[in-house]
């Protein structure tokens, strides 16, 4: 199954998280900033979120059973939701840690050495990040996007933190340093609430993009001249699959053998339209009975 491929992504996460953690560690340890220990903090965030990514995709890869006979793809919600919630909790760790240098300023020591030890972390992230974030969008995988914009955010947060330092440097404005760890965690914060905004959105099943459905009535178009006609397509996603229903009529004198095959051609030609997993249900009706017309309702479907 596709998702067993994406670990490998996920593994690359947690070392990148490993990585940055010392460098972030070894940064705030010359430098007393607190805006680097905020930095800090967020990559330990960033481990955790990688490790539930893991163990998300370790169920969504799970095959259909009796109790799951859909799959398990809609597991990665939960990972694009956890991870908004992290980025959110390392939000609130960074106001706390800046809150109190925001009262009482401290000088800053060894900064040029700190922000070069920052900048590697940072590009090792935005690496990573980039990464992520193409693989997400080829896969259409949830969980990968979710980490990869996780990760961008700590990009950001690195690059606020280098510039408070930079500025703090340069003038000697020691307030500086907590202020831009607090603009940083706002950013992060809206951040965190759009990742579970998607989460919320494929837990209540959304439909697929308006330009997929589209494309699915572009196959329908080809069938329309031979007396076929088609209605109550239903959409949605669940992780990676989308799931596509539709009520195709046709001529009540054909044969069932003939309703079957043309069911198979179009489903067929779905699932091939689409690089992404697919289940097509469709459901046959004949063409000159009223009733057939009878689009699905919400309070019957």
């Amino acid at each position: 199954m596709a998702s067993k491929s994406l670990k490998k992504f996920i593994y690359l996460s947690i070392l990148a998280a490993i990585l940055t953690i010392s460098l972030k560690g070894m940064a705030f340890a010359l430098t007393g900033s607190v805006g680097l220990l905020s930095d800090a903090l967020e990559s330990c965030v960033n481990l955790v979120a990688a490790l539930v990514a893991l163990i998300v995709l370790s169920i969504a890869e799970k095959p259909a059973d009796d109790e799951h006979a859909f799959g398990h793809s809609k597991a990665e919600y939960f990972s694009s939701a956890i991870e908004g919630g992290l980025i959110v909790i390392a939000a609130c760790s960074i106001v706390w840690s800046a809150y109190p240098r925001l009262l009482n300023p401290q000088p800053l020591e060894n900064m040029g050495f700190g922000l070069m030890i920052s900048l590697a972390a940072s590009l090792i992230n935005l690496g990573v990040a980039l990464v992520l974030l193409r693989e997400g969008k080829k896969s259409h995988s949830i969980t990968l996007t979710a980490d990869g914009k996780h990760l961008m955010t700590d990009v950001w947060t690195s690059v606020g933190v280098v510039l408070a330092i930079g500025l703090v440097k340069v003038t000697g404005l020691l307030i500086l340093d907590p202020i831009i760890a607090m603009l940083v965690a706002l950013n992060i914060v809206w951040t965190g609430y759009r990742l579970m905004q998607q989460s919320a959105r494929g837990l209540i099943d959304t439909a697929i993009p308006n330009m997929e459905r589209q494309q699915i009535e572009l196959i329908f178009d080809q069938f329309r001249n031979n007396g076929i006609e088609f209605h109550s397509l239903l959409t949605r996603q669940a992780g990676q699959r989308k799931f596509i229903s539709v009520h195709i009529l046709v001529p009540g004198d054909w044969t069932v053998q003939r309703g079957h095959d043309l069911l198979e051609i179009i489903e067929g030609k779905i699932r091939d339209n689409f690089q992404f997993p697919v289940t097509v249900f469709t459901h046959l009706e004949p063409v000159e009975d009223p009733v057939s017309h009878s689009d699905i309702g919400l309070d019957r479907i």
